[in-house]
């Protein structure tokens, strides 16, 4: 009785919930312990947490220089947080169990299917299987190109480990790097090929695993799926505006752009508008950006990346759908349309309820970072933001925040990481009494 009971209660929200929070807890722990520190002293387990947080949920945010608090056993620590946090640990524990030839059940199947955000359960198995592989294929790769560029500054053996730890935080959209002083990637602001890879790593990462496999699998466009096709616009428009903006906003600036000359200006504010996207690296200082740049910079991350990926925010397919409503309200029309396919009103709805949701979060956040907080509004609604969308981005507050601040970021990392839908239902009762009765409609006036 008691074991239905736990079945009932352990709902698929509930138990990627209850998954991501031990995960997080463990990594905390090893974080704290003295042999993860280059000092030989244990990290203060608020910070050890905020730093398991930060990787588990790819955010890259930091309380603590990764390079020189932590040695080699607590970097491959957060690297390993880093890897199960972006694959999902349920992707990672199906690898596992396929690998060991073990049987998954039903009630594993749904938790999967919630994991990876996708509507049917068919093929959840091959989808989780081929989301390993395509994301260890891609960070193999491109930790090679890192590690031949690394080798030009460093010692070959360094190279390749810089290579591969900033493959896979870049690829899982996380923002750890290993060169010390919070500095991340500033020292290769004008490196084409520091530059155009991580970006690339960045940006694969955030297409979402449905999207990689349905590129790989269709051999034109015109069969790819509507959720493709609504994620490659909005990608591909969002760097191009974020691009544009970035630019036209900083570069007179002479503590960014301004220092640089025309080719630089536009790497680094391409770089910008990617890793606004979720990825934390940064090639510029954001505590030297103007207010207008940093607002710029908390509406891309407000979007994020896109659905079921590594990367957060609201996300990008939510946007547009939404976007695509208030077109379709405004001109008339009874539904809408995009690609010649009705979108489900359903969709529409959950877009709303995690818009809704996302900008009440942030604002609650944000409130409470003012009470706690001797700061400037705008720094606290740009840490607020990216640690909701996972980002990573900080105008070098993080480090300065109290230890209340420090645990309002926590838990707004992980309601970020989880999804606020996926939270609240995991904290909630749902009535299953079916609608046997529907009340009468009342119109109202709005707007």
């Amino acid at each position: 009785m008691a074991q239905t009971m736990l079945e009932k209660w352990l709902t698929p929200a509930r138990i990627l919930t209850v998954g991501f929070a031990a995960l997080i807890l463990i990594g905390a722990v090893l974080l704290s312990l003295p042999i993860a520190s280059k000092s030989g002293e244990g990290l203060n387990f608020i910070d050890a947490l905020f730093t398991a947080t930060s990787a588990v949920c790819v955010t890259g945010l930091v309380v603590v220089d990764t390079l020189t608090q932590f040695n080699l056993f607590g970097q491959l620590v957060i690297l390993s947080l880093i890897q199960i946090g972006g694959l999902g640990f349920m992707t990672v524990a199906t690898f596992i169990i396929i690998f060991t030839g073990r049987r998954i059940g039903l009630k594993e199947r749904l938790v999967i299917q919630e994991a990876l955000n996708v509507n049917s359960m068919e093929g959840v198995i091959r989808l989780a299987r081929n989301i390993v592989l395509i994301t260890l294929g891609i960070e193999l790769f491109f930790a090679a190109i890192l590690a031949f560029r690394f080798a030009l500054v460093m010692p070959i053996d360094r190279a390749i480990y810089y290579g591969i730890f900033h493959a896979i935080s870049a690829f899982c959209n996380a923002g750890f790097d290993l060169f010390g002083d919070f500095r991340s990637l500033t020292g290769f602001v004008d490196d084409p090929t520091v530059n155009f890879v991580v970006m690339l790593l960045i940006i694969l990462g955030g297409l979402g695993f449905t999207v990689m496999v349905d590129l790989w699998k269709a051999p034109k466009p015109e069969r790819l799926s509507l959720h493709t096709k609504l994620v490659l616009i909005m990608t591909s428009s969002l760097l191009l505006v974020g691009t544009i903006g970035y630019f036209l906003l900083e570069m007179n600036n002479p503590k960014t752009l301004g220092a640089l000359d025309w080719e630089g200006k536009i790497l680094a504010s391409m770089f910008a508008s990617t890793t606004a996207r979720t990825a934390g690296y940064a090639t510029i200082d954001y505590g030297s950006v103007s207010d207008a740049s940093l607002l710029w910079t908390i509406l891309l991350m407000f979007v994020g990346a896109s659905p079921g990926s590594t990367g957060g925010g609201i996300k990008t397919v939510t946007t547009i759908v939404i976007l695509l409503y208030v077109v379709s309200v405004i001109t008339g029309k009874d539904s809408t349309v995009a690609f010649r396919k009705r979108i489900d009103p359903r969709t529409i709805y959950k877009a709303f309820v995690v818009a809704v949701m996302a900008a009440l979060l942030l604002i609650g956040v944000t409130f409470v970072l003012t009470l706690t907080e001797d700061k400037e509004f705008i720094r606290l609604l740009f840490e607020a933001t990216s640690a909701f969308g996972t980002v990573g981005l900080s105008t070098n507050l993080t480090p300065e925040l109290s230890p209340v601040g420090r645990l309002i970021l926590i838990l707004t990392m992980f309601a970020g990481r989880v999804g606020p839908v996926t939270l609240a239902l995991a904290l909630t009762v749902r009535a299953h009494e079916k609608a046997l009765i529907k009340y009468p409609e009342e119109k109202l006036f709005v707007g």
